[in-house]
C-alpha cells in the first residue's frame, strides 16, 4: 500500500487495515515456518506497509495532542 493512499484513509479505516496487515504477516510467518513460500519478499513488503500505517497512526496522534495542548 503507497503511502499516497494510507493518508487518504479515515482514523477508523486506518486501525482497521492496520489490524488486517499484522494478521496477514502472522499467517504469512507461520506459512514460511512450515513450509518456505515461492517469495519471501511478500514478508518484507508486509512488514513495510505495516511500518507506514503505524507511521501515519503515530503522526495523527500527535497532531491530536498538540491540538488539545494548544487549546488548554
Amino acid at each position: 500500500m503507497k503511502y499516497s493512499e494510507i493518508i487518504e484513509l479515515s482514523q477508523e479505516d486506518l486501525t482497521a487495515r492496520l489490524k488486517e496487515e499484522k494478521a496477514a504477516l502472522n499467517k504469512l510467518k507461520f506459512a514460511h515456518a512450515v513450509s518456505a513460500i515461492e517469495n519471501p519478499n511478500v514478508i518484507k513488503a508486509a512488514r513495510k506497509s505495516i511500518a507506514r500505517l503505524t507511521t501515519e497512526v503515530t503522526k495523527r496522534r500527535n497532531a491530536q495532542k498538540s491540538e488539545t495542548a494548544s487549546e488548554a
